[in-house]
């Protein structure tokens, strides 16, 4: 309901406005009281009814610039049913979703109502439901004068599974076996994640134990069936060229590590090379080239100018699967090594209100710092979420093309 707009006083004329009373207006005197009477009044005046103020309601304006004056602002229909089927099948409610979906595409079939065709396309695509998805795409074409999306079956590979998110690390400190607390980090951050990017640009020295301590590492993660992805294998394969000398039988874990970078980096001529000279100035035999142990290319971070979110081959922070009540505890320590902070979701499947959340706070604390932060390529269901929590004001949204 609308609230009744507050009165407010007519301002009063001037004095040059002032007229002067019509007789109408002139006070009227109250009657002289009988002279038998006399005694019998009071000494007190008696004030005539006429005399009381009178309450005059021209004089009174409504006016809609008082504070008091409210007026409801109407809800865009669009944004409520994206809104809600958004937040239906964050809670998992997929009949739901599909019912209201499917009753907005009825009712909006022009301009801003693509939004919720989109969805349902999307809808279609996770659920695989290609005989109304192809239903869809006539209605589509018809009501937009345009291609419809092209049918991909997404209800399997992501699926309903949560997948594990490669986590990073920024290695803190000197690559130097004084540093405990740099390795603990590490070992603590491999127990909480399968995958774990490490990053060692920062490594300013490095020292015989340091190497040692960084191969044990490396070993015992992939005993474990833990994947360790170095980045930063460049800087720091120069800096162990300094520490290496043939024929003189020092810093043997440092030769270790940069054969072991040889391998990560799929060089093996150079491996050959190494291992023929650690074995004539360790009189040991050599570390085996290995086939399949070589490492992806090293990521190069995009720049913010070429259009962050348009290159599948970069270092982002990749979400999987169903996410649920996560706090992206490793998102911050990448966040901190990049700018921008691509967040990839083509492979994201859900995400819970919980999650976005959680996903919020960080990024509220990133676009603090001056850095942009990007989603790349969620599905619309998911995006229409970010929305409602907010991420679309911290974060830029990129839509895959249809």
């Amino acid at each position: 309901m609308v609230a009744r707009p507050a009165a407010v006083p007519r301002p009063k004329p001037t004095g040059r406005e002032v007229s002067a009373p019509s007789e109408a207006d002139a006070p009227v005197s109250a009657p002289a009281p009988a002279a038998g009477n006399v005694g019998s009044q009071s000494s007190a005046p008696v004030k005539p009814v006429d005399d009381l103020p009178s309450l005059d309601f021209a004089d009174f304006v409504f006016s809609e610039s008082s504070p008091e004056f409210h007026v409801e602002a109407e809800v865009d229909p669009v944004d409520a049913e994206a809104e809600q089927a958004a937040m239906l099948y964050a809670n998992g409610q997929d009949e739901a979703v599909r019912s209201v979906l499917e009753n907005a595409v009825r009712v909006h079939q022009f301009g801003p109502g693509e939004r919720l065709w989109l969805m349902l396309f999307d809808f279609y695509r996770l659920s695989g439901r290609k005989a109304d998805f192809e239903a869809l795409e006539i209605d589509y074409a018809r009501s937009f004068e345009k291609s419809p999306p092209t049918w991909s079956d997404k209800s399997s590979g992501g699926g309903r599974q949560k997948e594990a998110v490669a986590g990073s690390l920024l290695f803190k400190g000197n690559l130097c076996g004084d540093n405990v607390a740099g390795f603990a980090a590490v070992r603590q951050a491999l127990e909480k994640n399968p995958r774990l990017k490490l990053d060692l640009s920062k490594v300013a020295n490095l020292d015989e134990a340091g190497c040692g301590a960084l191969l044990q590492i490396l070993q015992r993660a992939r005993k474990a069936k833990r994947d360790v992805e170095l980045l930063g294998r460049d800087a720091l394969f120069a800096r162990l060229e300094s520490k290496i000398e043939v024929g003189r039988p020092d810093n043997q874990e440092c030769w270790l590590l940069q054969i072991e970078l040889c391998q990560l980096q799929g060089r093996q001529e150079q491996f050959e090379d190494m291992a023929i000279n650690y074995a004539v100035t360790f009189e040991v035999s050599p570390p085996s080239w290995e086939p399949g142990r070589i490492a992806a290319p090293e990521p190069v971070v995009p720049v913010s100018s070429g259009g962050p979110g348009d290159d599948p081959g970069d270092d982002a922070y990749v979400l999987r699967g169903d996410v649920r009540s996560s706090r992206f505890p490793d998102l911050p320590a990448y966040a901190g090594i990049h700018d921008p902070v691509l967040i990839d979701c083509s492979a994201l499947v859900r995400m819970d209100f919980i999650s976005a959340g959680a996903l919020l706070n960080v990024l509220g604390n990133v676009r603090r710092l001056g850095k942009q932060a990007v989603f790349r390529h969620p599905n619309r269901l998911v995006g229409e979420l970010f929305g409602v929590v907010g991420l679309n004001a911290v974060a830029t949204i990129i839509f895959p093309k249809h």
